[in-house]
C-alpha cells in the first residue's frame, strides 16, 4: 500500500502546484528559468486556502474510483476552489477533451494559467464551463442540496460533497444535513459529505472548527451520520488514515444500499460522513516576515500579494512553487509523468467526465398527458367558478403516473401541497420520507416522489441538482416565500446562461415554478405574506433564459403548464391563484390565447373598432377587476368605447429585440392601439410594465396599477381596493382619461360604492354581495 500512496502524494503535489500557478503565473509555468516579475500576472486573484484540501480529496477519490469502479460526482462547496478543480480536470485530461487547446504539455499549462480570472478567460470559481461540475462556486451554502438532488433516482451514483467549514455556518447548509430523511437507499444513490475543517473564513475563525470533537460529532450524529475524523498537519502522514476513511465510508454506503435493496430494515442505519481537519493553505508559504500564513486566514485568498513589485516576496513565491518539485512531476514537455497519470481513472470514470454532470446527455423526454383531457367546461365566460389548481393537480398526478417507469419527475414543495390544492397528486405518489412512519400520517411514503420539506432553500437546491443531472421537476410555492431563494435563483439563472454558451453542455429540462398562494389572496396571513417581488427578480435576468406567465383561469393554466413541462433550458415562472374564481375561456380559446401571449377579449369590450380606452389585465385577480370594470362602463357609460386585452405571457409586452416572446410593433399597436389610453391592471409592481413597454408607441399613455405595498388581513375585494386596482378604480381611471370630470355621474356612483364597501366589510366581515356574487353578463 505504501508505494501507491507515495505516488498519490506526488499527484497531490502536482495538483497543488497547478492551483498555485494559476493564481500567480502568466508565463514560465514549469519554472524552467528563475522567476521574474514579468512572469507574474498583473492582477492577482483567486483563493488558495481551500485548494490543498480539495486537491487532497480529489486525489483520494481517484484512487477509490480506480479500486472500486465507483461512479462519483465531485461537488466542491468552498466558494472559490476553482484553481483546485481546474488543476485536477486538467491533469486527468478532461479539460483538454472539452477544450482541445489545453494540451497536456507546457503550452497547455501556460494557457491554463493565463486564462484564470482573466479577460476572455474563466472566473475564480467553478461555473458551468468547468467539466464535471453542477455546482456554482460563487455563493456558499448550497452544495449539499445539489448533491442530494443529483442522487435522487440515481441508484448507482455517489456524490462526494466537500463542505467548507465557513459555508457550514450558513442557514441553507445547516438545513441541508437533513437530506438523509429523504434519501431512499433502495432506489437512490448516496451522498458522502466531507466536512473540511481548515479553521478560518475570509478573516475570522469558523464555528465548526472551534467545536470540540465530541460536540461536533454529537451534532452530526444527531442528524443521522456515522462520523469519521481524519486530521493532521504533516502532508506525508495524512494519506493512510484518509484512504482508510474513504474505503470504510464507501463500504458502509454499499452495505446500507445492499441491505435496503435486499428488503432489510434501513430506517436507522447511519450514513457515513468524513470530517477532514487540515491547515488552511496547507503546503503553501508558512510565514511572511512575522505574519503566520499557513493555517490562518491569511492563506484564504492570495497569500503573497506583492510578488510582482517586492523581490523578497517573489523569492518566497519561487521557493513555495519549487517546493513541489515540478521537475519530478512533469517531463521536459510539461506532461504529467506516466506513473502519476496511471492514477487517473478510466476515461468514463473520471470525475471531470462524469455523465451526470452533463445532465442534458441523460435527458429523456417527459411523457405528458394532453392538457385538453383535463379541460374545464366554460360554456359562457365569467359564469362558472372553479379553483384553477384543482384542474392542474389532476394533470400533474397523471404526469407522475405516465413517468412511473422512468422515475424522472419529482415535485418540490415547502409543506404546501394541500394548501395549494394539489393533493390529487397523492393518488399517484406520496411524500418522500425515509424516517419512521406512524399510522396516523397521511401520504408519507418511503417511495414517495413529492419532496415536501419546510425549507424553500432545500426545495430549490434539490430541484437544481435533480434537473442538472438530467431529470424534470416542478416547484410549487407561496409567492411570499419564494423570495427566500432569490439569491439561489440568481445563481441558477446565471449558470443556465453560461451553460447555454458552453458548447459541450446539452439542454436541460426547464426549471418550473408554480406560485399559487399569491399576493392578492393571502386570506389566512395578511400583510407579511403580500408581496410579488419574485417577479422583479426573474424579469431582470437574461431574456433567453426566463419566461413569466399569468394564466387567468384553469384552462389557460393547463395549457401553460403543458408547455412549460415540455420546454428546455428555460426558467418558467407561472403565477396562478388557488382560490375559487370565475372562468373565462374554454380549452380551445385558452390554447389560442396562450399561444398568442396576449389578445383582445372581444366579448368583454363593447367595440370591435378603434376604442376610446383600452382596459388590460395581467394576472388572475387583475383580470377579474378589468372585466368587471369593463362591465361597469358598458352599463353606466355606454357611449365610451372600451377594448379589453388580457396578457398571459408577460414578456410578450417587450419589444422583440429585448425578448424572444416580444410582439413586433405592428401587432402590439393593433392590440393596444397606437394612441388610446391604456389602463393596465397588473399582478405585481407597476414599474415592471413601464420597463417592458419602454420604446413602444407613446408609452406614457399606459397607466399601470398594481401592488402598492398596501395590505392587511382583510377581504379579497378589499385588497384590490387598498391598492387602487379595483373595478371601481379602473373604471374611474378610464373615465378620467377620456376627459370626463370628477362630477360625472358614474364617478360619483363608483366613489359611493367604495364608501359602502368600507362600511360593509367592517360590519359583515365579508365583501358586499354585488361584488362577492358578481358574474359576467352582456349589458
Amino acid at each position: 500500500m505504501e508505494q501507491p500512496l507515495s505516488l498519490l502524494h506526488r499527484y497531490w503535489q502536482a495538483a497543488n502546484y497547478l492551483a498555485a500557478a494559476q493564481i500567480y503565473l502568466r508565463a514560465n509555468p514549469l519554472l524552467r528559468e528563475p522567476l521574474r516579475p514579468e512572469h507574474i500576472r498583473p492582477r492577482l486573484m483567486g483563493h488558495w486556502g481551500t485548494c490543498p484540501g480539495l486537491n487532497l480529496v480529489y486525489a483520494h477519490l481517484n484512487r477509490l474510483i480506480s479500486n472500486t469502479g465507483a461512479d462519483v460526482l465531485f461537488i466542491a462547496g468552498p466558494g472559490h476552489g476553482a484553481p483546485a478543480v481546474l488543476a485536477n480536470v486538467y491533469l486527468e485530461g478532461t479539460y483538454g477533451d472539452m477544450y482541445p487547446s489545453f494540451t497536456a504539455d507546457e503550452k497547455g499549462m501556460a494557457l491554463l494559467c493565463r486564462q484564470f480570472s482573466a479577460p476572455g478567460g474563466i472566473p475564480t470559481h467553478v461555473n458551468a464551463a468547468t467539466p464535471g461540475a453542477i455546482h456554482e462556486g460563487g455563493e456558499l451554502g448550497y452544495c449539499l442540496m445539489h448533491a442530494a438532488g443529483a442522487v435522487f433516482d440515481n441508484p448507482h451514483l455517489l456524490a462526494v460533497c466537500v463542505v467548507g467549514d465557513g459555508e457550514a455556518e450558513t442557514a441553507p447548509l445547516e438545513g441541508s444535513w437533513k437530506y438523509t430523511r429523504f434519501l431512499n437507499p433502495k432506489k437512490d444513490g448516496a451522498v458522502l459529505p466531507v466536512l473540511h475543517l481548515n479553521g478560518y473564513k475570509i478573516s475570522s475563525a469558523t464555528v465548526p472548527a472551534r467545536l470540540n470533537k465530541k460536540d461536533l460529532a454529537a451534532l452530526l450524529e444527531g442528524y443521522g451520520y456515522a462520523v469519521h475524523f481524519v486530521e493532521g498537519d504533516d502532508p506525508l502522514t495524512i494519506h493512510t488514515p484518509l484512504a482508510e476513511a474513504f474505503d470504510g465510508a464507501y463500504a458502509a454506503i454499499r452495505n446500507i444500499q445492499a441491505a435496503a435493496r435486499n428488503g432489510e430494515e434501513y430506517l436507522h442505519l447511519r450514513w457515513p460522513l468524513i470530517v477532514l481537519d487540515t491547515p488552511k493553505g496547507w503546503t503553501g508559504p508558512e510565514k511572511w516576515k512575522d505574519t503566520q500564513i499557513e493555517g490562518t486566514f491569511h492563506a484564504h485568498q492570495v497569500p503573497l500579494m506583492r510578488v510582482k513589485e517586492d523581490p523578497e516576496q517573489l523569492q518566497v513565491l519561487e521557493e513555495w512553487l519549487r517546493s513541489y518539485q515540478p521537475e519530478t512531476l512533469f517531463d521536459r514537455n510539461g506532461t504529467l509523468l506516466p506513473e502519476l497519470y496511471a492514477l487517473v481513472p478510466a476515461r468514463s470514470k473520471r470525475m471531470g467526465n462524469n455523465r451526470h454532470a452533463n445532465g442534458g446527455d441523460l435527458w429523456k423526454e417527459l411523457r405528458l398527458p394532453g392538457a385538453h383531457n383535463y379541460a374545464l367546461s366554460v360554456p359562457q365566460p365569467g359564469r362558472e367558478v372553479a379553483e384553477n389548481t384543482r384542474q392542474l393537480e389532476k394533470y400533474v398526478r397523471d404526469v407522475f403516473r405516465l413517468n412511473s417507469d422512468t422515475e424522472n419527475f419529482r415535485m418540490f414543495c415547502p409543506d404546501e401541497m394541500e394548501s395549494n390544492r394539489m393533493e390529487a397528486v397523492f393518488e399517484a405518489t406520496g411524500r418522500a420520507y425515509t424516517g419512521r412512519i406512524r399510522p396516523e400520517d397521511e401520504h408519507l411514503s418511503h417511495q414517495g416522489r413529492v419532496m415536501e420539506v419546510l425549507s424553500e432553500h432545500l426545495c430549490q437546491g434539490w430541484m437544481e441538482g435533480y434537473l442538472l443531472t438530467g431529470r424534470h421537476g416542478l416547484f410549487a410555492c407561496y409567492e411570499a416565500f419564494v423570495v427566500i431563494i432569490d439569491s439561489m435563483f440568481n445563481q441558477y439563472a446565471k449558470w443556465l446562461k453560461n451553460s447555454m454558451e458552453t458548447g459541450w453542455r446539452k439542454p436541460l429540462a426547464s426549471f418550473n415554478y408554480l406560485l399559487t398562494s399569491h399576493t392578492w389572496r393571502q386570506d389566512h396571513n395578511g400583510y407579511s405574506h403580500q408581496g410579488p417581488g419574485f417577479i422583479d427578480t426573474v424579469v431582470n435576468k437574461k431574456s433567453e433564459v426566463i419566461r413569466i406567465y399569468f394564466p387567468p383561469d384553469a384552462n389557460c393554466l393547463l395549457n401553460i403548464m403543458e408547455h412549460c413541462l415540455a420546454s428546455r433550458d428555460y426558467i418558467n415562472l407561472v403565477v396562478a391563484g388557488k382560490q375559487p374564481q370565475l372562468q373565462w375561456l374554454d380549452m380551445e380559446e385558452a390554447r389560442v390565447h396562450c399561444d398568442a401571449g396576449a389578445s383582445q377579449w372581444h366579448w368583454a369590450g363593447n367595440t370591435d373598432g378603434e376604442p376610446d380606452v383600452v382596459l388590460a389585465g395581467c394576472g388572475d385577480v387583475p383580470t377579474l377587476e378589468v372585466v368587471a370594470a369593463a362591465w361597469l362602463l358598458r352599463k353606466h357609460v355606454p357611449q365610451l368605447k372600451v377594448r379589453v386585452v388580457n396578457v398571459v405571457d408577460l414578456m410578450s409586452l417587450s419589444p422583440p429585440e429585448q425578448h424572444p416572446h416580444g410582439m413586433e410593433n405592428t401587432p402590439f399597436n393593433d392590440l393596444f392601439t397606437s394612441a388610446a389610453p391604456v389602463i393596465f391592471a397588473f399582478h405585481g409592481y407597476v414599474r415592471i410594465i413601464h420597463d417592458l413597454i419602454h420604446g413602444r408607441s407613446e408609452p406614457e399613455r399606459f397607466h399601470v396599477r398594481g401592488f402598492m405595498e398596501e395590505g392587511t388581513t382583510t377581504t379579497p375585494f378589499d385588497m384590490v381596493v387598498l391598492n387602487e386596482i379595483s373595478r371601481y378604480h379602473l373604471a374611474m381611471e378610464a373615465i378620467r382619461r377620456r376627459g370626463y370630470g370628477p362630477e360625472h355621474t358614474a364617478v360619483r356612483l363608483f366613489e359611493q360604492k367604495l364608501q359602502e364597501h368600507y362600511q360593509y366589510i367592517r360590519e359583515h366581515m365579508e365583501d358586499m354581495p354585488e361584488v362577492r356574487e358578481w358574474r359576467w353578463e352582456a349589458v
